[in-house]
């Protein structure tokens, strides 16, 4: 018989018959999204139902790693969990109940806005939305986690238009290295179109500058009001990271040709002139070994002639 029967009690977890679901809103890393509400508040809740059918060994060590990070979390500018949630464990889901983890309700978040042609962000609004996002990851990564899917459509706004990192569900907790080897995660995180260009060369030794990147693919969201770069493959996105950004070379990435037995093997164009020169998209690949100091960058002014750049 299933684990999961009717005589198991979750400790600390809450009766998920307390809530009421209203509509499924989204599709999280690791579960199904639902707008829902407290039966006896009225509140309006998000609940994150953490995915277990396929789950053969109990609960998912992904889950219980995105639910200890979002405990430790307590920042206006991050996603904020209220608790966890199940629903018992009866014959009719087969002995195997259900687990929610119960966030404050969000309105909206950054790609369905910036996908309505209808709104509109002044040069203002762009500034605070970034001065937000920066201060949700600069209190991450002082609290040693990455979030490792930094993109448009995990940056949720409230209806009182505040911005708040959500979907925890390949963040990790990092640290310097203590060895010369290095740390070794998995390179294979970030959503293709917001993947900095030493994860697509295979770096596992990384750390808060692959969030910064993105960030900054998500800053140049802003005006475009689309992905900046649309890769098919990790090549055709490495491809459009140099004719953006100018040609990866030993010249401005110092080893680059040694440290990355792929960069060897693709075919990177050569050549390319910078059409981003500043403001938009932070070079992670030469600040690899060392911590960058991202609470400078909330007080950098914008350029605004970079974005018109853009779109030329």
């Amino acid at each position: 018989m299933s684990k999961y029967y009717d005589g198991v009690e979750f400790p600390f977890c809450d009766e998920f018959s307390k809530y009421e679901k209203l509509a499924k809103i989204g599709q999280g890393t690791f579960g199904e999204v639902f707008k829902a509400k407290h039966r006896k508040t009225g509140k309006e809740v998000a609940l994150k139902k953490v995915l277990m059918e396929n789950e053969k060994e109990g609960f998912p060590i992904t889950a219980l790693r995105e639910i200890k990070i979002l405990q430790l979390l307590k920042h206006e500018n991050v996603v904020n969990l209220i608790e966890i949630c199940r629903t018992k464990a009866t014959q009719f889901n087969r002995y195997k109940g259900s687990i929610y983890l119960v966030f404050d309700f969000c309105e909206h978040d950054l790609a369905g806005l910036l996908s309505n042609a209808n709104v509109k962000f002044t040069l203002a609004e762009i500034k605070k939305v970034m001065q937000m996002l920066l201060n949700g990851l600069y209190y991450i990564h002082r609290n040693k986690i990455l979030h490792r899917d930094m993109k448009a459509a995990n940056v949720l706004i409230t209806k009182d238009g505040v911005l708040k990192l959500a979907d925890f569900g390949l963040a990790r907790a990092f640290s310097l290295a203590k060895n010369s080897q290095g740390n070794r995660y998995t390179n294979r995180v970030v959503t293709l179109w917001y993947r900095p260009p030493e994860l697509l060369l295979g770096e596992r030794d990384y750390g808060p500058p692959i969030d910064l990147w993105g960030g900054g693919c998500i800053m140049a969201e802003m005006w475009t009001r689309s992905p900046i770069m649309q890769g098919n493959t990790e090549q055709h996105q490495l491809t459009l990271i140099s004719q953006l950004c100018g040609s990866i070379t030993p010249e401005v990435w110092p080893s680059v040709d040694k440290k990355y037995e792929l960069y060897q093997k693709m075919e990177l164009p050569k050549h390319q002139p910078i059409r981003v020169r500043q403001g938009v998209l932070i070079n992670t690949a030469s600040y690899t070994d060392k911590q960058l100091q991202t609470k400078r960058n909330l007080l950098k002014p914008f350029n605004v002639n970079v974005f018109v750049r853009l779109n030329s």
